[in-house]
């Protein structure tokens, strides 16, 4: 049994010794949990965050040997935290250095398709937070990152592709480039043909896409102050059932009889706290269900997570309406506090959604939602700079690292080894198993078993004191305690 804690003390995925965690001489509670290896709930498909432009820019910034570092630290499961499930834009997306698309405008035969600006390399001139940083390899990318990091030892990931917006050409009621309004009916057969080009252009350069959602946050493009595309659930069932599903069929990338062998179609791809509705338009229509793996879903606002439970009714209304649709969540964020960037996430921070303790919505998200159903999760930028940049529209998030592009000083935020806690011992194809026990207030698990036989048993103690843990796993006891304001995960080899 080992146990690595992440703490409010300062523990970052600690190796910590079960009896000497806690101070012998204070009398903790106990908390009793039992763990059933034979009860199987869902398989997971990984744990990571995402491939953005912005993060390979800032790589780009800092010397290779420290680049190769940075990416085993996040792709490694022996050396670090194992990203097993990422995602990445299609065209351009708020996490860019400006608006791009993959072809010329007014190209209606897409014979100017070319993924050329996800490898070109970076000028300095993209925009006004780029200009006078030194870039150590110009010629880096999201194409190259991507690459690079599936070369690093044991790594094992798979990718999610999202478009933000269409090129504007083929949208109407924009109020900037690429930004609001909504694709053209006219196009939709135009821009299936363009979703299904990216997939080869991956391909051609050695990147697999796993899976594929139609739009990002389809129904955030009346305000938007980047890349956006209205899509409503009408809308997206017919773009699906006469468009994408048959050009994806067409050209190899989907089979309807097995839609676990190709690129899997992830609808809706928006907050979780509105999804039925969404789900229930297309799943409900058989000629546009077939071509639909499963949902992708976003956690955003923050603030209001706890006061739904985390939304916990809405994860289980899709899954028992669903059982047969795969769930992952697709993307989350936090604003970040350049002061205090690590600091930031173990007090109440103030963000665009409202105020809310970052850690703890994490831990409380990924948990809740992992326990009713959902099969992986995943952050948005895996990195950014230690000021959130860049980022062309004033929105500056934080990451699981960040990275100081002046002074190549790279900080690994609690953000990282939170997701470590889950990426690094739960394992793809790992299955959630039962872990159940007396309730107690602002303490949550989830427990997981991996291909190879070991556990992983994921707790957050939210709470002011210390607690002592007796797990019984089959008949046998084995007893640990955890800090205050921490996380751990009890691995069982």
């Amino acid at each position: 049994m080992s146990i690595y804690q992440t703490s409010s003390s300062g523990d970052n995925l600690k190796l910590v010794n079960s009896k000497t965690n806690n101070n012998d001489k204070i009398d903790l509670k106990t908390v009793t949990i039992e763990v059933n290896p034979n009860v199987e709930f869902q398989k997971y498909y990984g744990f990571g965050a995402s491939f953005t432009e912005s993060s390979a820019w800032n790589l780009a910034t800092i010397p290779v040997k420290l680049r190769k570092e940075v990416l085993t630290n996040l792709f490694s499961p022996t050396k670090g935290v194992g990203f097993s499930l990422t995602r990445t834009h299609i065209n351009s997306s708020d996490y860019a250095n400006n608006h791009y698309t993959y072809v010329d405008e007014n190209d209606l035969d897409l014979s100017t398709f070319s993924i050329y600006e996800d490898l070109k390399g970076f000028t300095g001139d993209e925009n006004e937070q780029v200009k006078n940083i030194y870039l150590e390899e110009p010629d880096y990318d999201l194409v190259p990152m991507i690459l690079e990091a599936s070369k690093i030892e044991g790594a094992n990931f798979k990718i999610i592709a999202s478009p933000w917006s269409p090129p504007s050409w083929m949208k109407s009621n924009e109020t900037n480039t690429m930004t609001n309004g909504s694709l053209l009916p006219k196009y939709y057969a135009l821009w299936a043909e363009y979703l299904s080009k990216y997939v080869n252009a991956y391909k051609e350069k050695g990147i697999e896409i796993w899976g594929i959602t139609p739009q990002n946050e389809p129904l955030h493009y009346h305000d938007a102050r980047w890349d956006s595309n209205g899509f409503t659930p009408e809308q997206g069932r017919d773009f699906l059932k006469n468009h994408l599903g048959p050009q994806f069929v067409k050209d190899g990338h989907l089979n309807t009889s097995n839609l676990n062998n190709g690129v899997r179609i992830l609808i809706y791809d928006h907050n979780k706290s509105v999804m039925n509705n969404y789900a229930n338009t297309i799943y409900n229509d058989p000629d546009a269900n077939k071509y639909a793996w499963g949902t992708g879903f976003h956690w955003y606002a923050n603030s209001e997570l706890k006061a739904h439970n985390y939304y916990a009714k809405e994860l289980d209304k899709l899954h028992e309406n669903w059982p047969n649709k795969g769930m992952i969540h697709t993307e989350s964020s936090i604003d970040i506090d350049v002061k205090d960037p690590i600091g930031q996430y173990w007090r109440e921070s103030t963000d665009y959604a409202g105020k809310f303790i970052p850690f703890e919505t994490y831990a409380y998200d990924i948990i809740t939602d992992l326990n009713h159903g959902t099969q992986g999760y995943i952050e948005w930028c895996m990195i950014l700079s230690n000021e959130g940049k860049p980022n062309p529209y004033d929105n500056f998030n934080s990451a699981p690292v960040l990275i100081n592009p002046k002074t190549d000083e790279v900080i690994y935020t609690p953000l990282y080894y939170l997701l470590g806690h889950f990426s690094k011992f739960i394992r793809p194809n790992a299955v959630r198993i039962e872990a159940k026990g007396n309730p107690i207030d602002n303490l949550i698990y989830t427990a997981a078993k991996n291909s190879d036989g070991s556990l992983a048993l994921v707790i957050y103690n939210n709470n002011d004191e210390g607690f002592k843990i007796s797990l019984n796993i089959e008949g046998t006891i084995y007893t640990s305690a955890i800090k205050p304001k921490a996380m751990q995960t009890i691995h069982f080899k």
